[in-house]
């Protein structure tokens, strides 16, 4: 089940973000992104969605807001004792139903270079990368998906 997270989650959103990119640190030389957001900002604007279990436990999140004719897909994150089972990609599905119930034109996001398997990942769902640049201290490379 997919749902607006709730001041509540903040902790295990949080948690969940540590135990997903933690990975990464070594690789990226430092905290990724996604690991030191303002996830209780996040919640209040109502930019953050929880996948929840059969027990309400969190299984991972998807941070997303309308920015212009897109929707940005700023972060989704898994618990690693949930991945594989098809979790991320139901989160991103979701960002992609609202985008498209707001009639948005596409969905944008970036991922760090460093992350190898993202960057086979969206293209298989679809998006198509647009550009690779440093920002904020990041070698990102840019996604866009279509809708229509």
């Amino acid at each position: 089940m997919i749902r607006q997270a709730a001041t509540a989650d903040e902790a295990a959103i949080r948690s969940c973000a540590e135990r997903a990119y933690t990975r990464y640190v070594a690789a990226i030389g430092r905290k990724p992104a996604p690991m030191v957001a303002d996830f209780a900002a996040q919640i209040a604007e109502g930019q953050v969605h929880v996948a929840a279990g059969k027990a309400g436990e969190l299984q991972g999140f998807i941070v997303f807001f309308p920015k212009g004719e897109v929707m940005f897909l700023e972060n989704v994150a898994v618990e690693p004792t949930a991945a594989g089972r098809g979790i991320g990609k139901s989160l991103i599905a979701f960002c992609e139903a609202e985008a498209r119930r707001l009639g948005l034109a596409a969905v944008t996001l970036y991922t760090n270079e460093k992350m190898v398997e993202n960057l086979s990942i969206y293209p298989k769902l679809g998006y198509v990368e647009t550009d690779r640049r440093s920002e904020d201290g990041f070698n990102r490379v840019f996604f866009e998906k279509r809708l229509g």
